[in-house]
C-alpha cells in the first residue's frame, strides 16, 4: 500500500511539473518555470526520493535543486550524512508564493529562497532558486533595491569589513575556480551587495556568506541571461507564508533564523482578513503545523477536497 501511495505521489508531482513546463513553452531557458495565478500560490509539487546505498541528503540538494536547510527541515529525524539505504526522504519541491509584490525578483531570507517573475505573451510566469545568504554579523539586508550592473567572470575586492573579520583573506581574488562569487553577478543598487555563484554548492541553504545572495552555478546562469538591468529586487523576511490553492487555505512555515520573535498568528490573520470565499482554517493544522515548521505548504483547510 505504501509503495503505490508513493507511485501516485511521484506520478502527480511529475504530472504538475509536465504541466507547467508545457505552460512556458516558448520562453528561452524555461527550466523550473511555472505559470502564475493571484488565485493559485502553490507551485511545484512534493517529490519523493529512495536512497542508494550510501547517497546524503547533502548531495541530493543540489540534484533537486533545493537548498540544505530545505531537505533537512523537510526530513525530521533524518541523518543528513546518512540516511540509510532504501530510505524514501521528502524532496520539497512544492512552494509557496511570498506575501510579497508579484515582480522582479523578490528574496525570502527566512526560507533561503529567490523567486523571478517574468511576463511572456501577456502572462506571468515565476521561477525559483534556493539560495545561501548572510551569516549571523553579515545579515542579508531586507529591503526595495534593482539590479544596476550583470557581471561575467567578476572578480572580488574584498571589503575591509570582510577583511577585518578574516585576516587571511587577500585583498583582491580574480575571477576563476578559487573566486567565491561564481561565474556571474549581479549588483544591487546597494553597491556591495549582489547575487551571485559559488564556488562552494553545498554553501546554498545555509547562512554562510558576508551579506551577499549565492546561488548554485546553473541557476545564477539561468538568472543572469534572463533577468535585464534596473529589475527590481524585494527582500524580505518571512518564515511563515499563507496561499491559496483552488480555494483552499495552505501554511508554509519555515524556522525562524534570525530568532526575530515574529508572531505567526497575527501575520496569518491579517492575510486571511484581506481574503474572501475561501474555506475555513482548521485550527490543530494550524498549530501542529507552526510547530513542526518543516518548509512544506500545509493544506490547513477545515475540509478540504480530495
Amino acid at each position: 500500500m505504501r509503495s503505490f501511495s508513493l507511485c501516485v505521489l511521484a506520478i502527480f508531482g511529475l504530472v504538475m511539473q509536465l504541466a507547467a513546463t508545457a505552460a512556458a513553452a516558448g520562453h528561452p531557458a524555461v527550466r523550473n518555470a511555472f505559470p502564475f495565478s493571484p488565485q493559485n500560490t502553490l507551485i511545484g509539487a512534493v517529490r519523493w526520493h529512495v536512497i542508494k546505498n550510501d547517497e546524503s541528503l547533502i548531495e541530493l540538494a543540489p540534484e533537486y535543486d533545493v537548498g540544505y536547510n530545505e531537505i533537512a527541515d523537510a526530513n525530521p529525524g533524518v541523518n543528513v550524512w546518512v540516511p540509510g539505504n532504501g530510505r524514501v526522504v521528502r524532496i520539497p519541491s512544492l512552494k509557496m508564493l511570498p506575501n510579497a509584490p508579484y515582480r522582479g525578483i523578490v528574496v525570502n531570507v527566512a526560507e533561503m529562497r529567490l523567486y523571478y517573475y517574468i511576463k511572456k505573451s501577456n502572462r506571468t510566469f515565476v521561477l525559483t532558486f534556493p539560495i545561501g545568504i548572510g551569516m549571523e554579523g553579515f545579515n542579508t539586508p531586507p529591503g526595495v533595491y534593482r539590479i544596476v550592473q550583470k557581471i561575467k567572470n567578476p572578480s572580488w575586492y574584498v571589503p575591509d569589513s570582510i577583511r577585518k573579520a578574516d585576516p587571511e583573506l587577500p585583498s583582491f581574488i580574480p575571477a576563476g575556480r578559487d573566486n567565491p562569487m561564481g561565474r556571474f553577478a549581479l549588483r544591487l543598487s546597494r553597491p556591495t551587495y549582489l547575487i551571485h555563484g559559488t564556488n562552494k554548492p553545498f554553501c546554498v541553504g545555509r547562512m554562510a556568506s558576508h551579506g551577499c545572495i549565492r546561488l548554485y552555478g546553473r541557476d545564477i546562469k539561468q538568472l543572469f541571461e534572463m533577468v535585464p538591468v534596473n529589475t527590481p529586487v524585494t527582500i524580505i523576511y518571512q518564515p511563515v507564508k499563507v496561499g491559496v490553492r483552488d480555494g483552499d487555505i495552505y501554511v508554509e512555515a519555515h524556522k525562524d533564523y534570525l530568532h526575530k520573535g515574529q508572531d505567526p498568528y497575527d501575520a496569518i490573520a491579517r492575510w486571511l482578513l484581506l481574503m474572501k470565499n475561501y474555506h475555513p482554517i482548521d485550527g490543530k493544522k494550524l498549530r501542529k503545523t507552526l510547530k513542526e515548521r518543516t518548509g512544506i505548504p500545509v493544506n490547513i483547510t477545515d475540509h478540504p477536497r480530495p
